[in-house]
Formats: C-alpha cells, structure tokens, sequence
C-alpha cells in the first residue's frame, strides 16, 4: 500500500475552485471520483492523521498512488462531471446504485420481429421493455395470465415459436385464445406488434382507452344478442380491473412524485424509492450498498438519531439514478423499432419524444426525508434532464407525509432482511467465526461469545446488558442485565468503572461455572421461557458455561478495566476484547493498535451485530428505568408511602398528574387509604 504522504500534493497547489477529482492507483486505474465546492478543503481532509479517517476512506487513499482534479465553472457543472466520470470509469470506491437484481419483472422482447412477453428476473438488457419490479414471482405470472385475455400476445420462447412454425398449428394458448398465433400466420406481424403496443401503452398508465373501449364492445354485443361474446368481454374487463386494483390510489390528486427514503448504519445503507403515477403506485425498487467514500461516516448512530451523512448519499443517488434512467429511456427509444415507426407516423421528432420520455422518467415531484446536500445544484441537474421545472421537498403533514414514513419502514425492513439473511447462512457464519479466531489468534473458534454495554444520561439511571450468542446466533434465554451500583449516583458518566463492576459481577463465580454440568444447565433451560435475568448485585443465576470471547464495547480504557478484573479474578482461559464504534477497531489488551478487519468480512459483520444487540438490549432496559423512576419520584417522598400504594394511586387515577386533581375523599376511595393518610397524600402533593 501506497504512504498517502508520497503524493500529497504541495500545499497551495490545489485551487480553491469548484471541481472533480480522481484518485489513481499505482496502475493508473481510477478508484475514486469526488467532486468539491472547494477542491483545496476537500481534498486536504484526505491527507490528515489515517487514525481519524474513515476505515472505509483509509483503505482509499491507501490504496491509491495518486490524485488529480479538474477546475470546473460551477457546482452545477461538478456534479455532471462527476456522474459521467463514475459512469466511465466504475471506481471500485464508489457507490454505485445498480438495479436490484432479486426483483421479478414483466418484460416484453420489443426487440424482436415478434415480440413476446415473459417473467424476467436479472440485470437490463437491450431491446427489452421492463414493467415492474413486482414483489413475488407469482404477481407477475397472475399480471400476465390476465393480460394475455385482453393482448393477446406471444409469451412462448423461441423455440417454442419456430416448432409450431414448422408444424403449422398454434400451441395450446393459441386455441384458447390467449395467443393471436402469428406463428401459424392467424394474424399479420404488423397486426401483433399492434396488440403489444396497446399493452405497453396499457402497462404505462394509459388504462382508460382500454376500459372504454371493452365496455363498447360488451355493450355491443349484448345489443347484438351475442352472449356469449359479452360474456367473455365481461371477463377480459375483468381481468383489466383487477390488474389495476393491484395499484391501489394513494393521492386523490393524481400527483405524479418519487419518494425516496434511506435507512443506515456504520457500514451499509438501504434506499427504496416508490414511483407514484397519477396517484397510484406504479412501482417501487431497493438497494442496499456499502456505505463508501464521502458517504461513509465515522460516528455511530444511536437509535433514533439522524445521519448526518444522509443529505451527501441523497445527493448521490438523485444525480447517479435519474441520470441512468434518463439514458435508458433514450435508448430504448432508438432500439424499439416499432415505437419509433409510431412516433415517425404521429409526426413527432426524436427529440420531442426523448423530452417525454424525461418527463415521464422524473416527475415533478420528488419526496424526500431530508434534503439533499447542495440542493440547488442538484434540483438544477435533474431540471436539465427533465426539461422542466422539478420541486425536491420534506413532506411535513397529509398524505404525502404518511407514505414517505412507509417508504422509510421499507427502506427499514429492508436492510435488517439483509442483515437477517447474512445471519441465518449458517456458512457465513461458519466463516465469520473462523475469521475472528483467526484475527485474534484464539485456540479454537468461539462458539459462545458474550457481549456487554452501559447505557445511561449524564451517569444517572446507569444500567448494562450482557447479550450471547452461540453459534452466531443469539441464545436469548442466557440474557442479563444489570443496575450500577458503584459507578452510578455521583452526577457523572463513568463507563470505565461500569464495565469493570459488569465484568466482576459476570465472572465472579466463573471457576464454578466451569465445574456446572453443562448437560444438566442444558436441559433445564430448555424447558425454560426466554425471560430476561435482572441481577442483582449479591446473587444471580448460574450461567451454564462461560464464553469462549467476552466483548465490552468501548476501546483501550474499558478492555483495560475488564482486563484489570479477569487478573484479580485469575480469569485466563476467555479472550477479553474491546468493540470501539467509531472507526469498529477491536482492541486487545496489552495492545498499543487494535485490529482492524476488513469492512466487508463476515467477523466484522458478526461483531457488529453482537455489539448492535447489546446496545439495543441496554438502551430498552435504560428506558424502562428512567420512565419508572420519573412516574414514581413524585410520590417517594409522601411519608406513609410504600411502592404497592404509590402503585394502586397511579393505577387508579391513570397519572401523577391526574392524582394532584384529586380531592381528599376521591383518594381515600383507593383500596388501603384512609381519610388520614389520603390528607397527607393531598397534602403532600399541594406542596410540591
């Protein structure tokens, strides 16, 4: 790996204009492309300490053997420069917001003399019109099997066609009429391609010429006494209305908008987006990426908080995703002859369809959580691409609002299904504990690894959780948390004593713990519930086994403090390390530098989630303390007072609140209350 130092450019050397720049690596390959307000304060946050970059962004300039940039006019003109050079070049530290390839498509073979519509799951290819992405392969088969009532089209494969071709007979959807045979010649190749543009024209939103015109026919018919003909068009509308209620209204205004929404953490983020069309949901697609570049962020997210790199990846993906659909929708213009020879026949030109097309691609509207970082460079690209005019905003109330928060629960789910599929791979996780012992240098892999975490505010109300994990995954029955006794009332945070009273009161009886008979622990727990153990600080349950890995999140000072504990306790048979969550450093005690494992390894990702669960698991408990202590405050200090009345008060007039309302004789109604205790009560509480 390169020294970042070795070609660092002079200082004054770089401009302090607007521009793009690229790093190289030693093969002059390009690995990265930025862009900047100001290239000079840019640039330099890529030459400071390494200890203070990003892990991701470490690894970069690492990696890299060289950086150049070009001057641009303005802030508008950097982000068209950068997209088209992430485009050319694919820089392997990019994000790149390619289409998910999971997602099951209708796709129709424009392409071809006789196009044919079919399921479709994978990467885009040319020549082929795609309509989705839908969420289960069944949607699309049931979608084509009803369109193939009123569009009659070609949905067999190629070989399929040229047998019945030869064999001069239609296959079994031709008798039937779900196939207009052009194979045996029932209908002219011009007469299908017609068919298949009424059911593009169909599948793009132009539902309504298709309604009105199988209402005539079946009216028609009916006049004509043809039954059975209105029946079957009965049928096909049918068939057409149900395809429609499968895009269900969700603004009565017919709004034409995107709403995007990202979901995040350290390494990874989630982004959905749903396409609303005339006020139906027309489609709806999901990444996830690695979180790269100036993207990444080094700060850990609390539950909650925002991410503060979210207006750059928003940024990101507008320019990168609306620039790609625009250029896809231009060239299927080209290669969809037929398309092209209708637009030639209504006397349209190329350009003015392109500019439809654009129109069509990027609504007005675009929805956002948070605005995007430079937004008004960004709104003046994507109004370029549009041709028209483009509003990118926060929805506050309405409608509008509600959908975006469904969106951002998809962009949720979404990523904890991508880490639950990582997680339930039992080779990944075969692998991922193989590489921790590896990265560590422990004996044999750890099988049970067991992880705690202080939650707390300003040291009150400081309470840990201790998670485990067996085989990779969590054993929620062997589950504890615990009340700090000794670090917690002196007004200040002490995370340091903390884990050094969790540790003690975890391995105090380790030696016992390893004499336990596994095999009995075993059976009795099993036929145990998954309750949450509370320790106390005098006794607690007997774990089955001890770990063979013991966690504490935090850096050099919380190992040393775990470290100082399994030494008192003669503890040396369980590796103790340290999870820090800012640059996800694993510190080892007696260690001067932790160890860094590559960002997208299993271990890390195993290690990650480990440490996720104990923080979760510690900020639950903390909550439900701080919410006990501040209902009950209050009345501690009424005399007469024990926690089973100030229980049966707060239970019978809903809040504390309630209860200061009160008079005398409505208190002296509670069970246990009497008329003198219920005027101190009242008494008590006028004072307060």
């Amino acid at each position: 790996m390169a020294d970042p130092t070795t070609y660092r450019p002079a200082p004054g050397a770089i401009p302090t204009d607007p521009g793009v720049y690229k790093f190289r690596d030693e093969n002059r390959r390009v690995i990265y492309v930025g862009k900047a307000k100001n290239l000079r304060a840019r640039l330099s946050n890529y030459f400071q300490d390494l200890t203070q970059l990003h892990p991701r962004t470490r690894q970069m300039v690492l990696t890299a053997a060289s950086v150049e940039w070009t001057v641009v006019a303005s802030e508008v003109e950097a982000l068209q420069l950068e997209y088209t050079w992430i485009k050319r070049f694919d820089p392997r530290f990019n994000v790149m917001y390619r289409d998910d390839k999971t997602y099951p498509m209708l796709a129709v073979s424009v392409g071809e003399t006789v196009p044919r519509a079919f399921f479709y799951r994978g990467p885009r290819r040319k020549g082929v019109r795609y309509f989705g992405p839908y969420s289960h392969a069944w949607a699309v088969r049931e979608t084509l099997d009803l369109l193939t009532r009123v569009f009659p089209m070609r949905t067999c494969a190629k070989g399929v066609y040229n047998r019945h071709e030869r064999l001069g007979r239609p296959c079994l959807l031709g008798y039937i009429g779900k196939c207009d045979a052009p194979c045996i010649g029932r209908v002219s190749k011009e007469e299908h391609r017609a068919t298949v543009n009424r059911l593009i024209s169909f599948m793009n939103g132009n539902t309504a010429p298709v309604v009105r015109q199988l209402n005539k026919q079946m009216e028609e018919a009916a006049e004509n006494l043809e039954f059975e003909r209105a029946a079957r068009l009965r049928d096909d509308l049918g068939a057409i209305n149900k395809i429609m209620e499968q895009q269900a209204v969700v603004f009565s205004d017919g709004t034409d908008a995107d709403l995007i929404a990202f979901s995040s953490d350290q390494l990874e983020a989630a982004v959905q987006i749903f396409h609303v069309r005339d006020g139906r949901i027309r489609g709806q697609r999901g990444w996830v990426v690695e979180r790269v570049g100036d993207e990444a962020t080094a700060q850990p997210l609390e539950e909650g908080d925002a991410d503060p790199s979210l207006p750059a990846l928003l940024q990101n993906f507008l320019i990168q995703f609306y620039s790609d659909a625009v250029e896809r929708e231009q060239e299927e213009i080209i290669e969809d002859a037929a398309l092209a020879a209708d637009v030639t026949r209504r006397g349209v030109d190329q350009e003015s369809h392109a500019h439809a097309k654009a129109v069509r691609v990027i609504p007005r509207e675009i929805l956002v959580q948070v605005m995007p970082e430079e937004a008004p460079e960004v709104v003046s690209v994507l109004e370029e691409l549009r041709g028209a005019k483009i509003d990118i905003r926060v929805p506050q109330r309405g409608d509008k609002r509600a959908l975006l928060e469904t969106v951002e629960r998809n962009a949720k789910d979404q990523l904890r299904q991508h880490k639950l599929k990582r997680v339930g791979d039992l080779t990944a996780r075969s692998a991922a504990l193989q590489d921790i012992q590896e990265a560590l240098g422990m004996e044999q892999a750890p099988l049970r690894i067991e992880c705690t975490d202080i939650s707390h505010i300003q040291g009150t109300d400081v309470v840990a959780s201790l998670v485990v994990f067996e085989d990779g995954l969590p054993r929620k029955s062997d589950y504890r948390r615990y009340r700090i006794k000794e670090a917690a009332g002196d007004g200040r945070s002490d995370d340091v004593g903390s884990i050094a009273e969790v540790t003690r009161r975890r391995f105090r009886r380790h030696h016992e713990d390893k004499r336990a008979n596994p095999d009995e622990e075993l059976e009795q727990s099993s036929f145990a519930e998954e309750k949450v153990i509370e320790e106390s600080a005098e006794a607690g349950r007997r774990f089955a086994y001890p770990p063979q890995l013991f966690i504490v999140d935090g850096g050099a000072p919380q190992v040393a403090a775990a470290q100082a504990v399994f030494d008192e306790l003669g503890i040396v048979d369980v590796t103790l390390v340290g999870l820090a969550k800012r640059l996800e450093e694993i510190w080892v005690p007696g260690e001067d530098d932790p160890v860094i494992l590559p960002r997208n390894s299993q271990a890390l990702f195993l290690l990650q989630q480990i440490r996720d669960e104990a923080h979760r698991f510690a900020i639950t408990y903390h909550r439900q303390q701080r919410s006990q202590r501040m209902r009950s405050s209050v009345l501690d200090s009424i005399p007469g007072l024990g926690p089973q009345r100030r229980t049966d008060l707060v239970k019978h007039f809903g809040s504390v609140k309630q209860l200061k309302q009160a008079t005398v004789e409505e208190i002296a109604q509670v069970k246990g209350f009497g008329p003198k205790l219920a005027q101190t009560v009242f008494d008590s509480l006028q004072h307060l």
